[in-house]
């Protein structure tokens, strides 16, 4: 079995079990928008999401962001599934959490026998 990766917004990498714990917070910078998703691994937050522009109430952002939550649980959940190694990211102009395989994104494809 592959291993499953989580990208970071920064374009780092996480292993998915390796994490610990995943959060979500209001955004950082205003109060009256946003939340932010982030992971810990190792005692580290690694941020996945940060989006200033969701409008609405906290409970209502939170909610949306704990949807997020569950979202890439069941990412990770079926990656795991593959022979390959997978990279989970998000894609912010979907909303949505996406999966490849390693090979794919580093254009490292396997020899056709």
């Amino acid at each position: 079995m592959g291993e499953v990766w989580i990208r970071t917004l920064g374009n780092g990498l996480v292993r998915a079990d390796r994490v610990t714990e995943i959060s979500s917070t209001r955004g950082s910078l205003h109060e009256n928008q946003g939340f932010s998703l982030k992971v810990i691994v190792d005692g580290k937050g690694h941020v996945l999401i940060d989006d200033g522009d969701l409008q609405g109430s906290l409970p209502e952002r939170l909610e949306y962001a704990r949807h997020m939550e569950d979202a890439l649980l069941l990412a990770i959940d079926e990656a795991r599934g593959n022979e390959a190694s997978i990279v989970i990211s998000y894609e912010p102009e979907r909303e949505r959490w996406s999966a490849a395989p390693v090979s794919v994104l580093t254009g490292i494809l396997p020899e056709v026998v």
